[in-house]
């Protein structure tokens, strides 16, 4: 992490990172307090809006292509949880157009680059489900849309962006959860997204607003996400488990259960918070906010709880 040295009573603001052709705007802002008062970190790696001119002047249709690509305006929930929470807050300002925070760097789609090494049909992720579908490190297809680009993405340059916003993100997010799970014995990363709405499963019955996605139960403990459950049950919000998303490379990179880190991914509905063009603010906005704080804040009852447990376990096995 490259600490830029702001403070502001006890947060600590850490600036890292940069985004490739825009100067002086860093890759992402992450937002803690030392000591952390709960056991959670929110991070938005899709919500980033800082397009250099360069970028958008490559896209065939910026003013349609770019906002669909966004988690549209999740950072501002975020940062309105985070606020009256506590939580660490991570966000990224690179766009998910120039790379998408939540893919491997092996997730390329090499027929969209220039200037590729002669072995890179050897490389991993070559033939990699999700850059198959246009939607790998950099995305390169939207359904109704198509190519997103004019001309191909010289290697060189994906490597830079890389070095710039890939590496320096996972490499802030990793030490926060390290730094809190060291105080709390657990920690808990709410990896937060927004969708489009989703179309009814069945005949009768209302789609979800909300996706929790753990990777069937591979990132998270179990306890944890039955208390998500609970809270959006008791606030009458309808919720699905895994499907259609069970969460993506941060989960897979980040989650430690073993180890007292549990990650899962929230994907909200984007109607619940903007507005009919799912384009600004709307009303909902301020009742999921409430919703969300609420969330947290039983959430971070529930992983402290098990940080005490883990320690219990820790001092007896010291002990024998």
């Amino acid at each position: 992490m490259q600490d830029s040295g702001k403070q502001a009573g006890d947060s600590v603001f850490v600036h890292g990172g940069t985004v490739p052709g825009n100067p002086g705007i860093p890759a992402y802002v992450l937002k803690l307090c030392d000591p952390s008062p709960i056991p959670v970190v929110i991070a938005v790696p899709h919500a980033g809006r800082a397009y250099p001119r360069a970028l958008l002047d490559r896209m065939r249709h910026p003013d349609f292509a770019a906002p669909r690509l966004e988690d549209r305006y999740v950072d501002l929930l975020a940062e309105a949880v985070a606020l009256e929470t506590g939580a660490a807050l991570l966000v990224a300002h690179a766009p998910r157009a120039m790379l998408d925070l939540n893919r491997s760097c092996d997730d390329v789609d090499w027929e969209m680059l220039g200037g590729v090494p002669a072995d890179a049909s050897t490389l991993p992720g070559t033939f990699s489900r999700r850059a198959r579908s246009g939607l790998g490190l950099v995305p390169r297809r939207l359904p109704g849309l198509g190519e997103l680009w004019k001309r191909r993405l010289d290697h060189a340059e994906l490597q830079d962006r890389i070095g710039a916003i890939h590496q320096p993100y996972h490499s802030a997010l990793a030490s926060a959860l390290e730094l809190i799970r060291d105080r709390w014995g657990a920690a808990l990363l709410i990896d937060l997204h927004s969708m489009p709405p989703l179309a009814a499963r069945s005949a009768g019955e209302a789609a979800p607003e909300f996706v929790i996605g753990d990777r069937f139960g591979s990132s998270c403990d179990g306890g944890i996400i039955g208390s998500a459950f609970a809270v959006l049950a008791q606030s009458a919000r309808r919720a699905s488990h895994n499907r259609p998303y069970a969460g993506g490379y941060v989960l897979e990179r980040h989650a430690k259960r073993h180890e007292g880190v549990h990650c899962f991914q929230l994907e909200i509905d984007r109607t619940c918070y903007l507005d009919q063009r799912q384009f600004e603010l709307g009303v909902g906005f301020d009742a999921t906010v409430s919703l969300l704080i609420g969330l947290v804040r039983r959430l971070a009852v529930d992983v402290a709880e098990l940080g005490r447990t883990a320690d219990r376990g820790r001092w007896r096995a010291a002990a024998e």
